[in-house]
């Protein structure tokens, strides 16, 4: 069935506004940013050897990853090239002043904001193709099922041989043709799923909703997931957990952490898996029985939409503020990861990645971590944890006011829905709607994990206030 969705022209400047969001680099930054020079020139090991292949949405010019990994005889071997921001950025400086007031890039649909000027995140330290670049280049052996037995970072030179996006190493990889690099990626990318759900991690496969360009305006789309986003995703998932061993071995560094779920959260799971129809054995962990779902069936969309209460409580843990006794294993594991983890691969994008990485190649060299990472740490949590919200509070204002505009002129008309969460004393039902993609909430008490008619009652882009109502049959 042809969409019905029409786009609608405006722009996001008055939710740039609204938070207050960073405007125009400060001139003494760009000027340091276009000035910098490698710290570590003439010291770093030349690996320009190897094939490196980066993988980035269409049109990124930020690059802040490229991998080769290779199967061997015993396993696997992965090299994984992050920028080196650590290495052309001052302490206090005007650009590291500034890069630690935004946090991070925000995100846009009519264009980001970035971490650190774009003369520096898009070129200089971009890993582009057949450009050498400073990098922290991490060396990971695993074994035949993807278990890491050895890993270390150092600074290296190295030099990325081409650059894809998700659609055409899916592509590639059904036709079979995977560039050398990245050959042994879809089955490295299985093997560190499995070991995922055995550890209890929890991934969601919800509809996610974006803004697109429409022509002369925009319209809501559901962003596309390949198998080969989760591949990818494994590599930095990995890379995440063997920096936050690193850290942990040296008591020093800032981890990403997520509490277990609640129990109640589980049990309330259970109880509407079983209304569902859905079999859950007793010993079955959440995060194997979601991956077991249909995400695009009514009790599959039920029950994700259900398991994000069991992914709360993400916070930046300082491995300093914690007492020995505090130092359990439930304070310092991300339970979606279902690991110790650290972010390390984005430090273009997010400023914690350059702070933990200096960690990483300090312990992996036997030398002291610089004396400005451990003392700039605690504003790092700090700002991370701020723009964090910021980031997200942007995100659901982009698609609240592109939702609102682009159903302006169809309030009163009816929707087919399904409904994700049935109402409660404190929030009215959630419900999906395909066409246009759309997740929000529905009043009249719809039941839970049906198809029904949804009718549009309110669409206010001045409000950014979307209604629905449950019209019974």
């Amino acid at each position: 069935m042809e969409s019905q969705q029409v786009s609608a022209p405006f722009d996001f400047s008055a939710i740039r506004s609204e938070f207050a969001l960073p405007g125009t680099y400060p001139a003494e930054a760009v000027a340091e940013a276009r000035d910098a020079v490698d710290a570590f020139a003439g010291t770093r090991v030349d690996r320009t050897d190897l094939e490196l292949a980066t993988i980035d949405p269409p049109g990124a010019m930020d690059l802040d990853q490229a991998l080769q990994i290779s199967r061997t005889p015993t396993g696997f071997t992965l090299h994984y090239a992050i920028a080196d921001l650590g290495a052309v950025i001052v302490a206090d400086s005007a650009l590291d002043t500034e890069a630690r007031k935004r946090g991070q890039t925000y995100y846009l649909p009519d264009g980001s904001i970035p971490l650190h000027p774009p003369v520096l995140s898009e070129d200089t330290a971009s890993l582009l193709p057949e450009r050498t670049r400073p990098a922290a280049l991490w060396t990971i052996e695993l074994d035949n099922a993807a278990q890491p037995q050895h890993f270390s970072v150092v600074r290296a030179l190295v030099r990325s041989r081409a650059r894809f996006d998700y659609a055409q190493v899916q592509a590639d990889a059904d036709a079979g043709t995977l560039h050398p690099s990245i050959a042994a990626l879809p089955e490295f990318g299985a093997l560190r799923i499995a070991d995922g759900l055995a550890r209890g991690a929890i991934s969601l496969r919800l509809p996610n909703q974006e803004v697109v360009a429409d022509g002369d305006g925009w319209k809501l789309a559901i962003e596309p997931r390949t198998a080969a986003d989760d591949w990818n995703e494994q590599v930095s998932l990995l890379t995440g957990m063997c920096a936050a061993s690193i850290t942990l071995d040296g008591q020093v560094g800032l981890l990403r952490t997520m509490p277990p779920p609640q129990p109640s959260a589980i049990e309330s799971m259970r109880r509407t898996a079983a209304a569902l129809g859905v079999d859950w054995p007793a010993d079955m962990p959440a995060g194997q029985l979601l991956a077991g779902l249909d995400p695009n069936s009514p009790a599959g969309l039920v029950l994700m939409s259900e398991a994000t209460s069991l992914l709360r409580g993400a916070r930046y843990t300082l491995l300093a503020d914690l007492e020995p006794a505090d130092r359990r294993p439930e304070l310092l594991t991300h339970s979606g990861v279902g690991a110790p983890y650290a972010h390390v691969t984005a430090p273009p994008r997010r400023l914690g990645d350059r702070f933990t990485t200096e960690i990483c190649l300090a312990r992996c060299a036997g030398t002291e971590v610089p004396q400005w990472v451990i003392d700039g740490l605690p504003e790092v949590a700090t700002a991370l944890a701020r723009t964090d919200s910021v980031a997200n509070k942007v995100d659901r204002a982009c698609v609240d006011l592109t939702e609102t505009t682009v159903l302006e002129d169809r309030v009163g008309q009816d929707f087919p829905a399904i409904v994700l969460r049935e109402a409660t004393a404190n929030r009215p039902a959630e419900i999906f709607i395909a066409d246009p993609p759309i997740l929000t909430g529905c009043t009249g008490n719809p039941p839970e994990g049906e198809r029904v008619t949804a009718r549009l009652t309110t669409s206010d882009p001045k409000t950014r206030t979307l209604t629905f109502d449950y019209v019974r049959e």
